[in-house]
């Protein structure tokens, strides 16, 4: 083989083997081994969570009420799987293992959008951010970029562009071996879940919230996609990441076939994306049940009130039961006595 073409290989295959490291044999239990440290997410992780607590604190002092259940979903639900997803095990073989990368963007693009979404942070900032920031806060959500940002049909369509390009051009290749360019692939997944399902599942007032029914069936369209994706993965011949993995696989000699890891890691998109579509199918289902019933209630009350008020318009009915004329009624806005009524009526003598 001529030097011109053997260095790059050989280049490769030394940055392939750096990468993988001494990485023993990846089981189940791998994922919960192998913890590490990505410093960058980490600090974020934190920070967010760190500010929402401060929020629901600062509610609280106050006398105000937050549902346990939204703190449950943005720390634990959202950013602890943020945490888990790039931090466990899962984290240190995603760049060994093109399966365990699949495990990965399904968790970020899908579980972490949904649940940050449930927190509801948007509507925790309004309700502690002192006047100014909450200012700025309403003029972001109200202003043009917002709407567009959050345009479903936009969202659908950058959301099942996404992972076309990431997987179908150099895009995933170059964050092979670029540790800043795989950092931000992890928060563009969850940014682009984000835009796509905030609008659908959140409960924060964003523009570009459609009824329930276009919401379930935009969640509906996005399923074939994530099957039709990973279905091409599993067909194709040629290796997502290049020479990448096959040059972890003469280092590594417990790694499996790259092409059998990476039928693997198609049928795990395809799988886990029409799971975690079900999962959103519930959620949605029952904020529409609750909405449903809201606005019943919220009807009942109207009703009420406009039964009380047709009673107490009874009650100052005039003779004969028809309502009081404004001749008829006395001081006070009371229906006038039949002897009131009379000295009114009565002509007045004249001297």
């Amino acid at each position: 083989m001529p030097s011109a073409l053997l260095h790059p290989v050989l280049l490769q295959a030394l940055v392939a083997q750096d990468a993988g490291g001494d990485l023993p044999r990846f089981t189940a239990g791998s994922v919960f081994t192998q913890w590490g440290l990505d410093p960058y997410l980490f600090v974020g992780t934190v920070w967010a969570a760190g500010l929402y607590l401060f929020g629901v604190r600062a509610l609280h002092a106050r006398g105000d009420r937050w549902p346990l259940g939204r703190t449950i979903a943005f720390v634990v639900g959202g950013l602890g799987t943020f945490y888990f997803a790039t931090q466990s095990g899962l984290a240190a073989y995603d760049d060994t293992l093109l399966s365990a990368h699949m495990v990965q963007h399904m968790i970020l693009s899908m579980v972490v959008p949904l649940f940050l979404a449930l927190g509801a942070p948007v509507t925790l900032a309004l309700r502690t951010l002192p006047s100014r920031p909450r200012g700025w806060l309403l003029a972001v959500l109200h202003s043009r970029a917002a709407k567009v940002l959050t345009f479903a049909p936009l969202t659908l369509a950058l959301y099942v562009a996404s992972p076309w390009a990431l997987y179908f051009t150099g895009w995933y290749s170059a964050t092979l071996h670029s540790d800043y360019q795989h950092e931000m692939m992890h928060v563009h997944l969850v940014l682009v879940g984000c835009l796509f399902f905030w609008p659908l599942v959140g409960i924060d007032p964003l523009p570009g919230r459609l009824a329930y029914p276009f919401r379930l069936l935009l969640i509906f369209l996005s399923l074939p996609f994530h099957a039709f994706l990973g279905v091409t993965i599993m067909g194709q011949s040629e290796l997502i990441g290049g020479g990448w993995y096959p040059a972890l696989h003469r280092t590594l000699t417990w790694l499996p076939d790259p092409a059998s890891d990476q039928r693997v890691a198609g049928g795990i998109l395809w799988a886990s994306g029409d799971l975690i579509g079900l999962m959103f199918f519930t959620v949605l289902f029952v904020q529409w049940v609750r909405a449903s019933m809201q606005e019943a209630r919220r009807e009942d009350r109207r009703l009420d009130r406009l039964e009380r008020a047709q009673e107490a318009s009874a009650g100052e009915a005039g003779p004969g039961g028809r309502a009081a004329s404004p001749g008829e009624l006395g001081p006070g806005g009371r229906a006038a006595s039949a002897s009131e009524r009379s000295v009114e009526t009565t002509p007045r003598q004249t001297s």
